[in-house]
């Protein structure tokens, strides 16, 4: 064999070598592509139900403040005795309803009718002394008329019947004090209203100003409620309030009556006084807690729970065409809409806006979100989903926007 030919066929035989070996590594390298793409990640997306979304719209914002107290009766007062003596009889207790003016006890009243005696008596001396004085000075001008004694004589008697009569008028006052002490022997209502307590037992010794009774009248009642002073510009005469009183389920109206012109010490609060309309379960001294309604508007509102807080601004989490986008917001009042604690939005996001409730949790910026038609079908769904899905669900309440 020729030189020539032997090269001719050592060179077919390079050729058909490296194309073979370009067949493996092309096989091998669509073999590594196929199984990259096999072990490639899917696109994360979040499938939620319609509950965990929420939808920005124009509504009235309440903005009020919270605020809680002691219930007190408008008219209250204690019975005290007006005399010092024992106590005879009393004869209401604890709940019993009384009129004003109407007799609930009695004291001992013998040292007062002898003490009325006795000055019935002094009073009766002083007339006759009187009588004397002024027979007296009689004479004694009809003398000085005659020349039978001096007019010094007739200015003494006319002196000591200026002094019999004051003696006289004297004891008549006497009289008026021991008649008016053998009065205050009897124990009458100031107020009409419930006796809330009863403090003495009859056979006790009262001393001057010793208090017997309690009365309430329930039929106007207050609660005292403490309002911070940087609410003070914004609280009103006749703003109305809704209160709870602890143990009650009924929501109850009030009104604002009346605002106390000064501070308390230490606290710098202002007292509040919310008027209360009748109820049988007004009691004096229940607690109550509740909300005065400051200042309603319009205004573009988003529920508070929808807005995050863990970056330098306030944000929502907004979806745009089927993916998640971060939306800054500014921010105005805070108040109630519709029973839902709420917020005005003044920018940052339309009417209309669907965004994540705040129970979703943190969820990055272009992530896929599909919203699960509300039927019982989605919780099969929602339940046989992908683990690189994720899940969340919201508290009910809130207001869902409808699936895009």
């Amino acid at each position: 064999m020729n030189k020539g030919l032997r090269g001719a066929l050592v060179a077919v035989a390079v050729v058909g070598v490296a194309l073979g070996i370009a067949r493996v590594m092309s096989g091998r390298q669509a073999t590594q592509a196929a199984a990259s793409a096999a072990s490639a990640p899917a696109e994360q997306r979040l499938e939620l139900a319609p509950t965990d979304v929420l939808r920005t719209s124009k509504g009235e914002l309440v903005r009020g403040i919270e605020v809680s107290g002691t219930l007190k009766a408008v008219n209250s007062a204690f019975v005290k005795a007006k005399v010092a003596a024992e106590l005879r009889a009393l004869s209401v207790r604890e709940g019993d309803t009384v009129r004003a003016g109407q007799v609930l006890g009695q004291f001992d009243t013998t040292e007062f009718e002898w003490r009325l005696r006795q000055t019935e008596q002094q009073a009766a001396a002083a007339k006759a002394q009187l009588d004397i004085a002024r027979r007296q000075l009689l004479n004694n001008q009809a003398l000085v008329a005659q020349g039978f004694i001096s007019p010094t004589a007739l200015d003494t008697a006319v002196s000591s019947e200026a002094g019999a009569q004051a003696t006289l008028q004297a004891a008549m006052a006497a009289v008026e004090l021991a008649r008016k002490a053998r009065g205050d022997a009897t124990i009458e209502a100031p107020i009409g209203g419930l006796v809330a307590q009863r403090l003495v037992q009859p056979g006790e010794r009262v001393p001057v100003d010793g208090r017997l009774l309690e009365i309430v009248d329930l039929s106007r009642m207050e609660l005292e409620a403490a309002v911070p002073p940087a609410e003070l510009a914004a609280l009103r005469v006749g703003q109305v309030a809704t209160l709870t009183i602890d143990g009650g389920t009924d929501p109850l109206q009030a009104t604002v009556a009346r605002i106390n012109p000064s501070a308390q010490a230490g606290s710098r609060t202002v007292t509040a006084y919310l008027a209360l309309a009748p109820h049988p379960a007004l009691r004096q001294g229940l607690f109550a807690r509740g909300r005065i309604d400051l200042e309603r508007r319009q205004s573009l509102l988003l529920p508070l729970s929808a807005v995050r807080s863990d970056q330098a601004r306030p944000y929502a989490i907004r979806l745009a065409q089927g993916r998640t986008e971060r939306a800054d917001l500014q921010l105005g009042s805070r108040g109630q809409s519709g029973g839902v604690e709420s917020v005005e939005v003044l920018s940052g996001l339309a009417d209309g806006d669907t965004v994540l409730a705040g129970s979703v949790g943190l969820v990055p910026s272009g992530v896929m979100v599909r919203v699960a038609a509300p039927a019982p079908a989605a919780a099969a769904a929602s339940a046989a989903a992908t683990p690189q899905d994720l899940k969340a669900t919201v508290p009910p309440g809130l207001k869902p926007a409808a699936a895009r």
